[in-house]
C-alpha cells in the first residue's frame, strides 16, 4: 500500500486487536520481534503479500519468513525432518528460522515462497509478536520492515523513517533485544546454514551433534531470505576491518578504539554489538556519513552474524 496514513499502535490489547483487523483485511502492519521489526501481512493472501514487496521495493524472487505461534502450528504448514524437530525443540521460540518442505495443503501464497517448494518458518519469542499472532490467528509473512537493501529497523522510529506512508500501521513495542535477524537453517535435507543470525552457529551444531555446511550467498536465486550479496546497507560507502579512520571517514568502532565516532561496544561485548549494529547504521545515515570505516569484529558467536551484515553492507551496489 502506498500514500496511506501510517498509524502507530500501542502493544496492548486494543492496539493488537486493531493490528489484527488490519492484517485480516489485507493490510500491512510492522511489529517488533526479538530480532528486528518485521513487516507483516497475511501469508495466505497473495494481494497482501504483493503489497509487502511493493512497500519494500523487494525483489519478488526473494522468499519471505512466515511467523507462527508454536511448533504444533508450524507442522500444519511444513514437513519436519528429524533434525528440524531437534532444532525446533531446542530453540523455539527464538531467533531461529527453519526452511522446510512445504505441505501441499498449506494454503500459503506462492509469493511467500517465491515459487519454491520450501517454506521459511519461525516462532518468535517477543511477547508483542506472540500476542499479535494469537490475536490474528493465522500465519504472518514478515521480512524486516525497511526498504529493501537498507538497514534493518530495531525501533518503531526506524520503521517510520523508511516506510511511513507506505504501510498501514506499526505496533510500537520498544527496541528489539537481539538486534540482528534470525539465523536461517535449511532442513529440507542435510542441514545447511543459509544466514548467520541471532542464534550462534555453535549452539546449533552442539544441538545437532555435528558441524553443518554453509551456503550464505546464492547470487540472484536465493534459497532462503537474507542471501542477497548487497543488503543491510547504509547510504555511505563501508570499509571493513579498519584499525583507524582515513581522512573523510567516520569510524564505527568495536572495543577500546581511539577516535571512534560511534562504538558498537566499547567493552568488546558481542551481544551488545549485535543489539546496537543497526541502530548505529541508522545513526550514520542521520550523520550523512559518506565514507564509513568499521573496526574488526571477532568472527565467532554473534560476531559471525555481525560480520555477515557488515560484509553485505559493504558489497557493491
Amino acid at each position: 500500500m502506498t500514500n496511506c496514513d501510517t498509524v502507530t499502535l500501542s502493544p496492548d490489547g486494543f492496539g493488537l486487536t486493531k493490528a489484527a483487523q488490519v492484517l485480516g483485511r489485507g493490510g500491512l502492519v510492522a511489529f517488533p520481534t526479538e530480532t528486528v521489526y518485521g513487516l507483516g501481512a497475511d501469508a495466505r493472501n497473495s494481494q497482501a503479500v504483493a503489497a509487502i514487496y511493493a512497500a519494500k521495493g523487494r525483489p519478488s524472487f526473494n522468499p519471505l519468513i512466515v511467523h507462527l505461534p508454536d511448533l504444533t502450528t508450524a507442522r500444519q504448514f511444513c514437513d519436519f525432518t528429524k533434525d528440524a524437530e531437534v532444532l525446533a525443540q531446542a530453540f523455539w521460540p527464538g531467533a531461529l528460522t527453519l526452511v522446510l518442505p512445504l505441505r501441499p495443503d498449506a494454503g500459503i501464497s506462492t509469493l511467500v515462497t517465491a515459487g519454491l517448494n520450501t517454506l521459511a518458518v519461525r516462532v518468535p519469542s517477543h511477547p508483542v509478536a506472540r500476542d499479535l499472532l494469537q490475536a490474528f490467528g493465522g500465519p504472518i509473512a514478515a521480512p524486516s520492515a525497511n526498504p529493501s537493501g537498507r538497514v534493518s529497523p530495531t525501533t518503531a522510529a526506524h520503521v517510520l523513517a523508511g516506510l511511513s506512508g507506505r504501510i498501514d500501521a506499526v505496533v510500537d513495542g520498544g527496541a528489539c533485544d537481539v538486534g540482528v535477524e534470525s539465523t536461517i537453517i535449511g532442513c529440507a535435507g542435510e542441514p545447511v546454514l543459509y544466514r548467520a543470525g541471532g542464534l550462534p552457529l555453535e549452539a546449533i551444531e552442539a544441538a545437532l551433534g555435528r558441524p553443518i555446511r554453509s551456503e550464505l550467498e546464492a547470487g540472484e536465486n536465493p534459497s532462503a531470505p537474507g542471501q542477497l550479496a548487497s543488503h543491510y546497507a547504509p547510504m555511505g560507502r563501508v570499509r571493513l576491518n579498519a584499525h583507524r579512520a582515513e581522512d573523510g571517514e567516520v569510524l564505527l568502532g568495536f572495543g577500546a578504539v581511539e577516535g571512534a565516532h560511534l562504538n558498537l561496544s566499547p567493552s568488546g561485548d558481542l551481544t551488545e554489538a549485535a543489539a546496537r549494529l543497526f541502530d548505529c547504521l541508522h545513526l550514520l545515515d542521520a550523520m550523512t556519513a559518506e565514507r564509513i570505516a568499521v573496526s574488526p569484529i571477532p568472527d565467532h558467536g554473534l560476531g559471525r552474524a555481525i560480520n555477515d551484515r557488515l560484509r553485505r553492507a559493504a558489497a557493491p551496489r
